[in-house]
């Protein structure tokens, strides 16, 4: 694999940064090619601006299509077509965060809107009819993302009846509405629960996880998401009828009987 391991933690000498360690280390021993992006390390610029794409002269555009215009004139701004060098080299994408508010860190979230920039990772069509190619097609299809955190919640509470939401639905705006949005397949994100308080023998364990979901990364089962374009939704980008009928939610959108 080529993996792009994206970190975003400010402390290198964190759980997070041991963990990360251990699933590169892995990785590089079974000879995967691995490249890092560590955002606090790299001082990331985390807001969108007109520094972002310097070429272009209209005030008056929305950033999506300025951005859209600087990407297809190559004019975006060094760090970010830097990004876009490694997204196109890998084949496996891992983000790597604390869950802060059960989201990102914003240097990450202010990764995800610099570099996922609309012709590069979203905002195309499909040229023999015209249908937006996005949820499992687009540009970034046929890559692979692994979601790794660090939680201070026991797993109990992010389980299906636990008081921060099931996971894989409480990461539904990152998991589906970023990433697999972008055409990427998504694997179960690893969570290290209990972050806060870990023994030693806890963090043994964590770190065996990590290592062992980085290296399976290439054959794990993704989260089956429905697509957008195989007919399972209407033109108003619905849920028909005979899929869960009856049923809402963020569950619906698993695909019956993969879940």
């Amino acid at each position: 694999m080529n993996v792009l391991w994206v970190f975003a933690h400010p402390e290198q000498a964190s759980l997070s940064g041991v963990l990360r360690d251990e699933g590169v280390r892995a990785l590089t021993e079974a000879g995967h090619a691995v490249r890092m992006s560590d955002l606090y390390a790299m001082k990331w610029k985390a807001v969108v601006d007109r520094d972002d794409f310097p070429e272009e002269t209209s005030p008056r555009l929305e950033v999506a299509s300025a951005s859209r215009r600087a990407y297809d004139a190559g004019t975006l701004s060094a760090d970010i077509r830097a990004e876009h060098e490694k997204l196109d080299w890998a084949d496996t994408v891992v983000l790597q965060f604390p869950l802060w508010w059960y989201g990102m860190p914003a240097i990450l979230k202010g990764w995800v809107d610099r570099v996922f920039v609309k012709g590069f990772a979203y905002g195309v069509t499909d040229p023999s009819d015209g249908r937006t190619l996005r949820y499992g097609e687009g540009m970034l299809a046929g890559k692979r993302a692994l979601v790794v955190l660090t939680a201070g919640s026991r797993e109990p509470a992010f389980g299906p009846r636990g008081i921060n939401g099931q996971l894989d639905l409480a990461l539904f705006p990152l998991l589906h509405g970023t990433l697999w949005y972008t055409g990427m397949s998504v694997l179960p994100p690893v969570a290290i629960y209990g972050a806060d308080r870990m023994s030693a023998e806890a963090l043994d364990a964590a770190a065996s996880l990590v290592r062992s979901k980085v290296l399976s990364a290439a054959t794990d089962r993704p989260l089956p998401y429905r697509h957008q374009n195989h007919g399972d939704y209407d033109g108003d980008l619905v849920l028909r009828p005979a899929h869960a009928p009856g049923e809402t939610g963020l569950a619906i959108h698993y695909r019956a009987g993969d879940r």
